[in-house]
């Protein structure tokens, strides 16, 4: 008689908790129309095991959808125009153009297409880049497989994602040793302009131009101007 009142694990009913997770994924699957609702990714990484990784990552859900799937920043503009992704995910580290050049020329061109960018670089100024270039979301490329998904969710639904660990780097930042003149300068140097080409657009002898890239290189701790470019945008002081 003491067994009538109980329920076998069979017969309990789910948590309000998981239910609501049941619901979601129905919803995220089906949508409102009884199709299902996909979210379509193009995906730039030039490592092809890497590309492989992620792409079998993604389509272990049921409502994402690799559709494209490139080596090169020079290739995702034009495949997202043919595509039509939803989201793009772009490694930071990409030959032709780099992730962040390529994610802000797509938010100029298509601005309906989101961008999630995946970087092994935890530098503060790394996470500043992104923020100018119009990011939509930021991940650590050591981040939980789970929380990839979530993140191409979230930036589809309009939201902005940034790796706990790259938001609290940015907060403790150092602010910029370099006067506006001397950022402007080395920006134009990243450019490839050489000291002569600077000095008549400045309005400025070469002389003067060659100080200040010396100063900069001195104040930045720099082998040379090079270095100088490439210390100043991981610190996020060189867009």
């Amino acid at each position: 008689m003491s067994g009538l009142g109980t329920r076998t694990p069979v017969d309990e009913a789910p948590t309000a908790g998981a239910a609501q997770d049941l619901v979601q994924k129905k919803f995220r699957k089906w949508g409102n129309g009884g199709r299902a609702t996909m979210i379509r990714i193009l995906l730039a990484e030039d490592m092809h095991m890497v590309r492989g990784a992620l792409v079998a990552l993604l389509e272990l859900e049921d409502d994402l959808k690799v559709v494209l799937e490139v080596e090169r920043g020079d290739q995702i503009l034009g495949g997202a125009r043919e595509h039509r992704p939803d989201v793009a995910i772009i490694d930071i580290d990409l030959p032709g153009l780099d992730g962040l050049s390529a994610a802000e020329l797509l938010h100029e061109r298509l601005p309906e297409c989101r961008t999630l960018i995946l970087t092994s670089l935890g530098r503060p100024g790394t996470l500043r880049r992104a923020m100018a270039a119009h990011v939509s979301g930021f991940l650590l490329k050591d981040a939980p497989p789970s929380d990839l998904a979530q993140a191409v969710r979230r930036v589809v639904a309009g939201q902005r994602v940034i790796d706990p660990q790259l938001a609290l780097a940015a907060w403790g930042g150092s602010e910029s040793p370099l006067t506006i003149r001397e950022t402007e300068v080395l920006r134009m140097a990243s450019q490839g302009s050489e000291p002569q080409e600077m000095a008549a657009q400045l309005h400025l002898s070469v002389g003067t131009v060659r100080n200040y890239l010396t100063t900069v290189v001195t104040k930045l701790n720099a082998r040379n101007r090079v270095d100088a470019i490439r210390i100043a945008r991981e610190s996020g002081w060189l867009m």
